[in-house]
């Protein structure tokens, strides 16, 4: 675990590069980047775009040389976000770098191991298995195919119930072994990268699921797995059917092609607002039962209420939550992990979440990559998502 000296101001930079042949890019970011910042930073997080294809894994092991930092993160995505423009194909690269006087900064590299007992995360320093820095965080980059995170998740809930964790699945390899994963100078091509952050500074997260509610919430009166037979004790079907009769012709459409149910994060409230449920996907629904089935395992007195995505809903909502954030200490510093079903592929106009993370927090160096399911927090449980945009504020605590 390393402190911090607390002699310099917190200072973050971000810089990126399209430049073809990937050490050039990397160099010029690197260089960039280190200039912006004063020439000392305490962590680096470097992105590559899989438009580099095999450079990738030589440049990234390279990159101690390049970025003299202690703590060193890398991994390789199918695009980049970097300032305010996000670059969904081709080749790119992004260098981020952050000071933090006072932090306590944890690398680290996790696999998953099988054992006669279940699974088990191998490879935690040392220093975690003794104690925890305070206020602790995590920055988590996974590969889908071979790291298992809601399991990980489930873990740290245990162990480390209070901390959130940010990050995203790599989304570079369309087959396992397909990724690139850095920590210091070495690469893994499976498990997962992070760094855990506390002491002087904080991880603060922006999730956005990007749905709006429709009708009103409901209870849930039977279920079974992750079927919903029953919403305030009638077929959850003819529910659906009554708040789809009052939805107007857009609307419509949207329950037609893009429902979601979410279920509250913490039934501790007495009213619930949009933030605060989990969502997830409506996969199918019998017309015999009334049932409905969604991605998720649901349980008897859950409330839940029915949503719906599209890219002005997804635009209000990232814009709400980016708003109550720049209402409170300003950060300096941003890390976006955005579904790769966001972008292009979702808004009408390119650098969409880049864009407004400058417009409403900026300037702010940010940079991040668009990945293959997204991690953070809803209320205080941090969640698997998709179509999501998880982002991770990084500054004093």
């Amino acid at each position: 675990m390393s402190a911090t000296p607390s002699t310099a101001a917190f200072a973050f930079a971000a810089v990126g590069s399209t430049v073809p042949r990937l050490d050039e890019a990397l160099a010029a970011a690197a260089a960039g980047a280190l200039d912006e910042i004063g020439g000392h930073a305490d962590l680096a997080v470097v992105l590559i775009s899989a438009g580099h294809g095999e450079a990738i894994r030589p440049a990234l092991e390279g990159l101690s040389a390049v970025l003299p930092v202690e703590a060193l993160l890398g991994a390789t995505a199918e695009g980049i976000l970097v300032g305010g423009a996000e670059h969904e194909s081709g080749p790119a690269v992004a260098v981020w770098l952050a000071r933090m006087p006072g932090a306590e900064i944890v690398p680290f590299a996790l696999a998953h191991e099988r054992t006669p007992d279940g699974g088990t995360f191998v490879g935690w320093p040392v220093v975690l298995e003794q104690a925890w820095p305070e206020g602790a965080g995590v920055l988590l980059v996974a590969d889908p195919f071979s790291f298992p995170v809601e399991s990980f998740i489930a873990r740290l809930a245990d162990d480390q119930p209070r901390a959130p964790i940010v990050g995203g699945m790599a989304s570079a390899g369309r087959r396992p072994g397909g990724n690139v994963l850095l920590v210091g100078g070495q690469s893994f091509d499976r498990g997962a990268v992070g760094v855990v952050i506390g002491g002087g500074a904080r991880i603060r997260p922006v999730v956005s699921q990007g749905c709006r509610p429709i009708g009103r919430p409901l209870v849930v009166t039977r279920c079974e797995e992750n079927l919903v037979l029953e919403l305030g004790g009638r077929p959850a079907l003819e529910r659906l059917r009554e708040i789809y009769a009052t939805l107007d012709d857009a609307d419509r459409a949207l329950v037609r092609g893009a429902l979601h149910l979410g279920r509250v994060a913490s039934e501790y409230q007495d009213s619930f607002a949009q933030g605060d449920f989990l969502v997830r996907n409506v996969v199918g629904a019998d017309a015999d039962s009334g049932a409905i089935a969604i991605g998720d395992v649901v349980r008897l007195g859950q409330t839940v209420q029915f949503h719906v995505r599209d890219a002005a809903s997804a635009h209000a909502d990232l814009g709400s939550l980016l708003d109550r954030a720049a209402a409170t200490p300003r950060p300096a510093g941003a890390l976006v992990f955005t579904c790769n079903g966001r972008g292009s592929r979702l808004f009408p106009r390119p650098d969409h979440d880049a864009a407004l993370v400058q417009e409403k927090l900026g300037p702010i160096a940010a940079a991040g990559f668009f990945a293959q399911g997204e991690i953070g927090p809803i209320g205080q449980r941090n969640c698997l998502h998709g179509f999501t945009a998880s982002i991770a504020l990084v500054g004093p605590a």
